[in-house]
């Protein structure tokens, strides 16, 4: 099996293309074990980018990603997120000792400010330059943030530090590529593309079904293929089983034709013009 292909940070770290998401673990006690066996195996499979957040499970994604992880910790690309509520500079800062502690590590590969709120984003910085400077965390980046958002940030000193915006991106919602997207790639800052078979939702649309076919696929492969065929994308999906991961990692292999991707342009075009970003 061929590595997976990565993508580089702006400070020129190599990631992998294709990660696995959290979001929705450690929900459901009975599935904690097929839930640790599926990130176990995505590791093994070369899925080593891991993204969680305070948030899921109300820490509990971040426990259960430990256990996961145990033992294989310098393998892992691991990426965490701050609530808005908690990313004052002092905030910020406690947040991220939490998370540190539930996922049982004295460091946060890249550390992401959720969504925005009222906080001003300056002191949001202040609190990554301290966690930055103790070691806590090696890169931070923002999640949910459109261009006006970006501007704003990487005209605020040290902004321009940013390291990758996680935002809602996938065949049903591409809206980015009017702007968001072009915007990033010009600075080299990968956009990570959260729900990227709109939780599960696309593999049940029919247009995806006879290009799944004609690769001896499934409509969810396509649809992650068609993220990672783009430069600068990196896609986190979320796979709660080993069987699930597996098929995950076989959409690497998987390349579309330029019929293909008429088809799937036909069937899912992008919005006419700009639109406000979306989430989820």
């Amino acid at each position: 099996m061929a590595p997976i292909p990565t993508t580089r940070l702006p400070a020129g770290e190599a990631v992998p293309i294709l990660g696995q998401g959290t979001w929705h673990m450690a929900e459901r006690p009975r599935r904690r074990q097929q839930e640790i066996d599926a990130l176990r195996t995505g590791l093994d499979l070369g899925l080593t980018l891991i993204d969680t957040a305070e948030m899921y499970a109300d820490g509990g994604a971040e426990e259960l990603v430990a256990e996961a992880i145990a033992g294989r910790r310098d393998e892992v690309f691991l990426v965490t997120k701050v609530l808005p509520s908690h990313a004052t500079r002092r905030g910020t800062v406690a947040a991220c000792e939490r998370s540190l502690r539930r996922l049982r590590t004295d460091r946060i590969d890249l550390y992401l400010l959720h969504w925005r709120e009222d906080t001003p984003l300056a002191q949001t910085l202040e609190g990554f330059t301290t966690l930055s400077r103790a070691g806590k965390i090696r890169y931070w980046g923002v999640s949910n943030f459109d261009v006006a958002d970006m501007e704003e940030l990487v005209g605020l000193p040290g902004g321009a530090g940013v390291a990758t915006d996680q935002v809602l991106y996938n065949l049903t919602r591409r809206g980015i590529e009017h702007d968001l997207l072009p915007w990033c790639r010009q600075r080299q800052i990968p956009v990570m593309a959260y729900s990227p078979i709109e939780e599960g939702r696309l593999v049940r649309r029919r247009p995806l079904k006879p290009i799944a076919s004609r690769h001896d696929a499934t409509p969810g492969q396509v649809a992650l293929a068609w993220l990672l065929r783009q430069d600068g994308v990196i896609a986190v999906p979320k796979a709660g089983t080993p069987e699930h991961v597996g098929e995950n990692r076989a959409a690497v292999d998987l390349r579309l034709t330029k019929q293909d991707l008429a088809d799937l342009d036909r069937a899912f075009p992008r919005p006419a013009e700009p639109v406000p970003l979306e989430v989820i």
